[in-house]
This record gives C-alpha cells, sequence and structure tokens, in this order.
C-alpha cells in the first residue's frame, strides 16, 4: 500500500518500507498534555475518528490494550491505529548481541523489529526483504546508540535505550528511544516512556533539525491504607532548530543536546505543572487538621486584614 508524503511524524510509521523520503512533524492526534480530555460532541463518522475519540475516554495505562482490542473489531483500521496511537514502548532481545533492544514501528517490517546492535530483524526477514540504513547512516546510528546508552545510564540509572535512523533524499531522520520501568513493591510500579522523532536536513555548514518528543508516564500503587491509585498519561513538545555541523559526528551532537533539553523541559513541566496541580486539589479537598480549626485560621486571617486596612 503506497502512501502520500506528508509532515505526520505517524505517516511514516507502520513499516521501515514507509520510512523513506518521509517528512516528520506534526502534533499528537491522540492527547497532549496530562488534561481532561475535551469531549466532541459531534459524533465522527469516519472510523478511525471514532477510534481516537473512543481511546480519549479510556485509561491511558490501557492505550496498548485498547488498540488491540480496536483492531481485532476492524482489521482495517490496523496501520490507521499504529500510526495515530502512542503506544509504550516493547523490548526484544537481539539474538546475536544478546542485548535488549526497544521496538516501535519506526524498526519495524511486518512482524520482525531490526535491532540496532546487529543491524538485523527479530525473527529474520526473508533475504532482500527489510529496509536497513545506508553505510554512512549506520555508521552514525552506532555512534549515536552508544552515546545514548551513556545518557540512560547517567540520567535514569538503569532502563534501555535505542536509537534509529533512516535515510531521506534531502538528509536523514531518525527516533531515540527511551524506557525505564520500576516495581518497587508488588503492588506499585512506574514506568517512563520517551519517544524522539527528528528530521535533519543538510545545508551548506549548518542543518536544520525537527524534534517531535512524546513522554508516556504511568505510575500505579494499590494498598490498604491508601486504595488504588492511578496516573497515566502522555504529552507532545516540538522544536525545530539550526545547528553548525562539521561532521557527522557533530548530528550526534547536536541531536544529544536536543534531546537532553527536550527532556529536562518535559520533566519540570510534569513536575511543576500536572504534579504540582495535583497536589493542589488534593490539598484544597482534604483537610489534615480539623475544620474548625481551619474555619478560626481564615476567620484570624479576615480579621487582621480587615484591620490593616483600617
Amino acid at each position: 500500500m503506497t502512501r502520500a508524503t506528508s509532515t505526520d511524524p505517524r505517516s511514516w510509521r507502520g513499516t521501515a518500507k514507509h520510512h523513506q523520503n518521509q517528512q516528520p512533524f506534526r502534533p499528537s492526534t491522540y492527547s497532549d498534555l496530562f488534561l481532561p480530555f475535551s469531549i466532541n460532541r459531534n459524533m465522527a463518522t469516519d472510523p478511525i475518528d471514532s477510534a481516537l475519540d473512543l481511546l480519549r475516554r479510556l485509561n491511558p495505562k490501557d492505550v496498548k490494550k485498547n488498540v488491540d482490542h480496536l483492531i481485532e473489531l476492524n482489521p482495517d483500521l490496523t496501520e490507521d491505529l499504529l500510526e495515530s496511537v502512542d503506544i509504550p514502548l516493547s523490548v526484544k532481545k537481539c539474538s546475536k548481541t544478546k542485548r535488549d533492544f526497544l521496538c516501535c514501528d519506526y524498526n519495524r517490517d511486518g512482524d520482525s523489529w531490526r535491532s540496532p546492535w546487529s543491524n538485523e530483524f527479530e525473527p529474520p526477514v526473508e533475504e532482500g526483504e527489510g529496509v536497513v540504513p545506508s553505510e554512512r547512516i549506520r555508521k552514525m546510528e552506532i555512534r549515536a546508540n552508544e552515546a545514548f546508552d551513556v545518557y540512560r545510564e547517567l540520567y535514569f540509572e538503569g532502563g534501555i535505550s535505542s536509537v534509529y535512523l533512516w535515510d531521506m533524499d534531502d538528509g536523514f531522520a531518525g527516533c531515540v528511544l527511551l524506557k525505564k520501568a520500576v516495581s518497587p513493591t508488588p503492588k506499585s510500579s512506574g514506568s517512563w516512556d520517551s519517544i524522539h522523532v527528528f528530521d535533519a536536513q543538510d545545508r551548506a555548514r549548518t542543518a536544520h533539525y525537527k524534534l517531535t518528543s512524546t513522554v508516556i508516564l504511568s505510575l500505579g500503587t494499590d494498598s490498604e491504607a491508601l486504595g488504588g491509585m492511578d496516573l497515566s498519561g502522555n504529552m507532545v513538545r516540538q522544536v525545530e532548530q539550526d545547528m553548525a555541523v562539521d561532521d557527522d559526528t557533530s548530528h550526534v551532537a547536536n541531536i544529544g543536546k536536543m534531546v537532553e533539553d527536550m527532556e529536562l523541559k518535559m520533566r519540570n513541566l510534569l513536575q511543576e505543572v500536572y504534579f504540582g496541580k495535583a497536589k493542589d486539589v488534593v490539598g484544597d479537598l482534604r483537610s489534615i487538621p480539623p475544620l474548625s480549626q481551619t474555619n478560626r485560621d481564615r476567620a484570624t486571617q479576615k480579621e487582621m486584614i480587615s484591620s490593616i486596612g483600617r
């Protein structure tokens, strides 16, 4: 099936054969920020619009399971759903290097996924099948995986990272994947999945980079004292930047800097806006001191303000 060229970063997901000569960059069609989704009262007639509209109303933690159910109901929506909806990254092991790598639509070809460590597909594809990067791009991919492996260890102290690059007519494109999952107790868990999709257009001595970053966060706990709590959602941000380039090594450094800055901004935004707002809401709903004491404090505060005004 042939797809038209689009500026949608997900329009060239699906199989590796769709990656070449496509322009990545657009906002997410699934969700943005950890805010309640607005309800569109005009029911969509297009099946894919209806499916996306339904997903917006379901628990983000179960997005993978819900997508699988929708695909079972309507297999014709498989490619469109996989291209439009961000789901947590899955993990496979490279049979040649015995190292784990992350799987998504950017390194998928049919039911196989390309390993960044060996440049081979798992499970293997038929000879001549499966798109792999050119020799120049593959060398950059190797250096990028080595660099982000260090980045992952320094920032996440564990987890898994994978970088995939592919050729384009006026440069190259790729994605940086990072995943960290923890289970401190049998009844609590958390996971961080970040997907950074970019394209680089070569110019004279500079390159123009477009970066679309998605963070998928899931936190959950269940205890007798607190009960069950689930905090899940995703956030999408974009940036464009021109940066100086001396050689291919400069591309790796430039992409690394952009990804590092973007992740820092998104982590701060999650902490200050979302978790801060959630804390304020909980604080307004629940009063730790007795209500009578709170009312007396408010009355005293009002009296002091009125006396100052006089």
